[in-house]
């Protein structure tokens, strides 16, 4: 083996990443066994609980299956899995729940430390209006690995949930705009937009998004779809619905909305490209860490394209982040060392193996 290491982690830490990038670059391939514990560790010189940490650490990712009697093998493929950011896994983060989709209180509990300890006084202090820099940052290289969005930090905004969020849309477009939504829809989105004295236009949709002659039809001049799934019908839109919505938007000079709720979770295949990545400046993004870490901390986010950036900022400049620092830097922290992604990777190999 051509695995050299130094002192400067543990063993076991840089087996898991050597392995890590031999699985990721296709040196071992999909369904191909690796080698033994045994048999690593005695071509490292290293202990056989060393190699079982580090293995450990791989199945719990998502890379590697244990297959009874028979060794480990390689479950991993590109299209199936988020790449997971650089960090260290460490003991704590290790242990599931009772519910496999709830990310690890001892893993949330840790950063929440590490937080505490790094930042001391500045987590008394007032975030920025459009949220604290490294959360932004955070967000913005997360989204370049996962989804394909290339988005400076700038144009990234935090705000406590996707209900703060919409109010916040409609103040940067404005409330004199009819909004396209689909039908049926969640229905607190409808209640929101009525709250906010908008007027809306329920589209009715078909298994792929969105009716075409319903879109002809509205007078809308912003849509507001969930394209990965709509709730409650559980309908997708595919990349020629995708198209058409982003069609129609530049044919109209008209916005999108993209909520992209729950996508991370997605199992049979990457997720499809989303409508901000396709588009050419008329698509706001937004998500949540609602269901990829906990509803109880209230905290979305939403990219706009560039052109708005200096008017929203200019709207937000009154107002305070409604988010609170320690909450966005431990999401930063989350984001930064990995474990994030590491919960997504391993929540989305348990459904896919159901």
């Amino acid at each position: 083996m051509r695995y050299t290491f130094d002192d400067t982690r543990p063993v076991y830490m840089q087996i898991y990443e050597y392995m890590r990038g031999d699985i990721i670059r296709g040196t071992y391939r999909y369904d191909e066994k690796i080698p033994s514990k045994r048999t690593l560790a005695q071509e490292l010189h290293v202990s056989l609980i060393t190699v079982e940490h580090a293995y450990d650490f791989l199945a719990e990712e998502g890379y590697i299956i244990s297959r009874q009697r028979k060794g480990y093998y390689v479950c991993y493929r590109s299209e199936d899995l988020f790449p997971v950011a650089e960090g260290d896994p460490d003991d704590e983060g290790t242990a599931f729940e009772t519910d496999e989709d709830l990310f690890p209180a001892s893993v949330f509990k840790k950063a929440v430390r590490e937080v505490l300890h790094k930042y001391d006084e500045k987590l008394l202090s007032a975030s920025e209006p459009c949220g604290c820099f490294e959360l932004r940052q955070a967000v913005s290289l997360y989204l370049a690995r996962s989804r394909g969005i290339y988005a400076d930090p700038s144009q990234v905004f935090i705000g406590a949930g996707a209900e703060y969020l919409y109010s916040m849309i409609i103040l940067l477009l404005g409330r004199h705009r009819i909004y396209g939504i689909e039908d049926p829809s969640y229905e607190r989105i409808r209640q929101m937009y009525r709250e906010n004295g908008v007027r809306i236009d329920r589209l009715k949709m078909t298994e792929n998004g969105i009716r075409s002659d319903e879109l002809a039809r509205t007078p809308a001049s912003v849509l507001h779809v969930t394209p990965y799934r709509s709730f409650p019908s559980l309908y997708s839109a595919d990349i020629d619905k995708r198209n058409e919505y982003l069609e129609w938007a530049y044919s109209r000079n008209a916005y999108i909305i993209e909520d992209d709720y729950e996508s991370e979770f997605a199992t049979a295949e990457k997720p499809a490209d989303t409508l901000f990545a396709m588009s050419h400046g008329n698509v706001i993004y937004m998500n949540t860490f609602t269901k990829t870490i906990s509803p109880a901390l209230r905290t979305g986010y939403m990219i706009l394209p560039e052109k708005e950036c200096e008017r929203f900022r200019s709207i937000l400049s009154e107002r305070s982040c409604t988010v609170p620092v320690l909450v966005q830097l431990t999401l930063a922290y989350l984001i930064n060392d990995g474990s994030f992604e590491r919960h997504i990777n391993r929540v989305r190999r348990k459904r896919r193996e159901k």
